[in-house]
């Protein structure tokens, strides 16, 4: 497979901005940017458990060769990538500005800065000799699973949308601990000389007595240390449910607006709902679940009742009707006929590769259409738009309801 069509060059803006497509966009498993990503998170696991394996001395003594290599290979794919990255960017930040600005900025992102702490300390390390560190460094490439992990991203976009909330419970947390590390300090220092004698000893203590740690090497032995110290563990609970509670509504919220942002997407990939405003679109959105079917995988069967109609926002059906084969792809949208006539399917739906649905049960389906006389009208355009087609599922749908209707 050629990256480069015959007389381009590097220099060529189109291959930049496929190569940037490659890279930055969020495929289907079909596609060859997925590929890219399987790759990618396949030498991160295989570089860090290669990592951890080196950090026992036995396995190291007898692969550390293996090791090396790995580290190597994994050290080039890496920095490969994060060129690739710096020279792709130019042009598709969301400023205004030169190339040098785009670069530098993706340079001083949080990602590219995680990218490029992936290579560039192993390669230091390699090039030193100092192969023995390298097992400490293994951690490093993890991190660039956040770039491919929406529950990450969406895990650090909760922190970073409540970082206010959670540095005030810091600071409350700060309090407690000064607080009570103060008050056991002047019950316990004079019992406790070596263990709770100054502040800063009493400090551990009431880390992890708040921490619902409990280690055992520092306890209170005085009634009124015990009783300081009944406090500081029911503190501790509320010092730990506070943050948590905090994180995971951020975390759930954060959650439901990337859906909306998916779904909002998919949606804009059906032609049918182009012309809708933003308050119908969102009003369908309720309506609408996704599905995911696998390559191969039989969506609807020729004989099934009628239940669902279907937008296709990625991927591609082969619809098997009584005299030929229909494909559908990215936009199209069947079903509706039979939900309009109420009639069976007419052919059987298989996914030729892995496609992402939008589905409409039939009861919002009807809901839908009698409340918007605009998609209403829309969706009868089409319909008898696709009767011109006989290969259209629409049509075989049609022709078998007014058959049955004409066997009434």
């Amino acid at each position: 497979m050629r990256l480069v069509p015959r007389g381009r060059g590097l220099g060529d803006p189109d291959f930049r901005d496929r190569l940037y497509e490659l890279l930055e966009h969020d495929p289907l498993a079909y596609s060859v940017g997925s590929r890219f990503i399987q790759l990618i998170i396949g030498v991160i696991v295989l570089n860090v458990a290669a990592m951890i394996l080196a950090s026992v001395p036995e396995l190291d003594a007898r692969f550390d060769v293996l090791f090396s290599a790995i580290a190597v290979f994994a050290v080039i794919v890496f920095a490969l990538e994060y060129l690739a990255r710096l020279w792709t960017v130019a042009g598709h930040t969301q400023r205004t500005g030169s190339a040098l600005s785009d670069r530098l900025s993706y340079a001083f992102s949080a990602l590219g800065i995680i990218d490029l702490m992936a290579f560039l300390p192993a390669a230091i390390v390699l090039a030193t000799g100092r192969h023995a560190t390298l097992a400490g460094l293994g951690v490093l490439p993890f991190f660039k699973l956040i770039r491919y992990s929406p529950a990450m991203r969406s895990l650090l976009a909760a922190v970073h949308a409540e970082r206010r909330a959670l540095i005030g419970c810091i600071v409350i947390l700060i309090g407690a601990v000064l607080t009570f590390a103060s008050l056991l300090y002047a019950v316990e220092r004079d019992v406790q000389p070596d263990k709770l004698g100054t502040i800063p000893q009493a400090m551990w203590w009431a880390i992890v007595t708040l921490g619902t740690v409990g280690y055992g090497d520092v306890v209170p032995v005085t009634p009124l240390g015990k009783f300081i110290s009944t406090f500081a563990i029911i503190s501790g609970f509320a010092m730990i449910a506070l943050p948590v509670a905090i994180i995971s509504s951020a975390f759930a919220e954060e959650v439901k607006r990337r859906d909306f942002v998916v779904t909002w997407g998919m949606l804009a990939r059906v032609p049918l709902f182009s012309h809708l405003s933003a308050a119908e679109i969102a009003d369908i959105m309720r309506l609408l679940r996704a599905r995911t079917i696998e390559q191969g995988e039989i969506l609807v069967r020729r004989g099934d009742a009628a239940s669902s109609m279907y937008f296709i926002t990625a991927g591609e059906v082969e619809i098997a009707l009584p005299s030929q084969q229909v494909r559908l792809a990215d936009g199209t949208f069947f079903g509706e006929i039979a939900l309009l006539h109420k009639t069976k399917r007419s052919g059987t739906v298989t996914a030729t590769r892995k496609t992402r649905l939008l589905v409409l049960d039939a009861q919002d389906f009807h809901a839908l259409i009698a409340r918007m006389p605009t998609l209403a009208e829309h969706v009868h355009t089409t319909a008898k738009a696709r009767l011109a087609d006989s290969g259209d599922l629409a049509a075989a749908e049609l022709a078998q309801a007014e058959k049955d209707h004409t066997d009434r």
